[in-house]
């Protein structure tokens, strides 16, 4: 039985990770820390799971007692919390935040993308789990990458649900305002594209090509639709073979001969893929829950990589057909 101690519980993510953990055949939740929320019942804050569990949040965080704990912190706080706390090597780390999704010297989080990297989070310590946006848009570029045909600038456009903006309310999240409307937000610059062209590099080896990703807010809960638009030559047959080939082991990912929609991911660990083709141009459509695939889900897939378990313990989750 893996145990498991989980910081920063009480957000979305806290929040899912311990429904998923609660389900876990392998693991057992030892703490949840939030100092805000410290002796309340998690049901109190994370209202679906009521029934479920008793577990308390507790300030306290006993890293002698667990062999992984989860981050489940917003960006840049994992980085200063390592700084002013100390947590045993044996205790394996999966970070949810951006800290350490990008190589550097002197940092051995491994990219935690089943996808490409599985090998290496079998071995790894720590893991710096991948972004949101960032896992739907790579998952649907980078069989493209290993088929070396991102020569061209590639045109993104991905919206997302507004679980993505975190639990504490704000001026583009409450729902008078997110409801019936659409935004973009971070055109350009958003902060997954670094993580973004680290994997397709990885994978095509050379990456000139720019990643000109839109971000939308959409007026939903949970998930994420991406399409890319790659310029190649390549007949669709041929990409179609290749993305199928790419995507024969992975336990999550599928590629979809008909077009596909977001509720067909919402609420499970899926990352569905759909490629068309106009002339000259690929047009590639990716989607997954950004709470699951886009953060615990993965998490908790990555968590499995690590202790040797089953890919899919914990994660056998289904869409609604409605």
């Amino acid at each position: 039985m893996v145990k498991v101690g989980i910081l920063g519980a009480a957000g979305y993510t806290g929040g899912e990770l311990i429904r998923l953990l609660l389900n876990h055949p392998e693991a057992d939740i030892v703490f949840a820390n939030s100092e805000s929320n410290a002796g309340n019942h998690v049901a109190e804050v994370h209202e679906g799971l009521y029934g479920d569990t008793d577990l308390c949040f507790t300030s306290e965080m006993p890293f002698d007692k667990v062999d992984v704990v989860f981050f489940c912190f917003g960006h840049g706080k994992s980085e200063a919390f390592l700084k002013e706390h100390s947590i045993p090597g044996n205790v394996k780390i999966i970070d949810l935040a951006q800290d350490f999704r990008l190589a550097a010297p002197g940092n051995d989080y491994v990219y935690g993308l089943p996808e490409i990297n599985k090998e290496r989070i079998e071995k790894a310590q720590h893991v710096a789990n991948p972004g949101c946006f960032a896992t739907c848009i790579q998952l649907g570029l980078l069989p493209a990458a290993n088929m070396g045909i991102l020569t061209d600038d590639v045109a993104v456009n991905a919206i997302t649900g507004s679980t993505g903006a975190g639990q504490k309310p704000s001026a583009t999240t409450h729902f008078s305002w997110r409801n019936n409307n659409m935004s973009i937000y971070k055109a350009f610059t958003h902060q997954h594209v670094p993580e973004i062209r680290q994997s397709l590099t990885q994978v095509q080896g050379r990456l000139d090509a720019a990643i000109d990703f839109i971000p939308y807010r959409g007026d939903f809960a949970r998930g994420i639709f991406a399409t890319s638009v790659v310029k190649t030559q390549k007949p669709i047959e041929e990409i179609v073979e290749g993305y199928k080939a790419f995507y024969k082991n992975a336990r999550f990912t599928h590629y979809v001969d008909k077009p596909i929609d977001m509720k067909q991911v919402v609420n499970t660990n899926k990352a569905l893929v759909h490629c068309d083709k106009y002339g000259d141009k690929l047009l590639v459509t990716s989607t997954i829950d950004n709470l699951l695939k886009g953060a615990v889900g993965q998490a908790v897939q990555n968590m499995n990589i690590m202790f040797g378990l089953d890919e899919a313990a914990g994660l056998n989750l289904k869409a609604s057909a409605f």
